[in-house]
């Protein structure tokens, strides 16, 4: 399974780090072990349903635990029949150098 979730707290940061609250949230995702890719306008995560469902609602969450006043979530999920679907490899690897 494929999930991208872009988070947009309210405010992105405080003002000594304009991005703090979008860093807790990758900070999550980077504690998760899954293969990701963050994005300029969001981050790729790569796992099974029942590791990515729990782990969007943490990164979502993470933004407020961290100080944010609200947060709203764009959340994008591809799957395959039995989990066999794309990887990040297999969509993007070909335009790598």
């Amino acid at each position: 399974m494929l999930a991208q979730i872009q988070v947009s707290p309210r405010p992105s940061g405080t003002d000594d780090d304009r991005y703090a609250y979008v860093d807790a949230a990758i900070a999550v995702i980077q504690q998760s072990g899954l293969v990701y890719e963050v994005g300029a306008m969001g981050t790729t995560i790569q796992g099974t349903p029942d590791q990515i469902w729990p782990l969007l609602r943490a990164v979502h969450e993470a933004t407020v635990h961290a100080g944010a006043s609200a947060v709203s979530s764009v959340i994008k999920v591809g799957q395959g029949k039995d989990d066999a679907g794309p990887t990040i490899a297999d969509l993007v690897g070909k335009f790598r150098a």
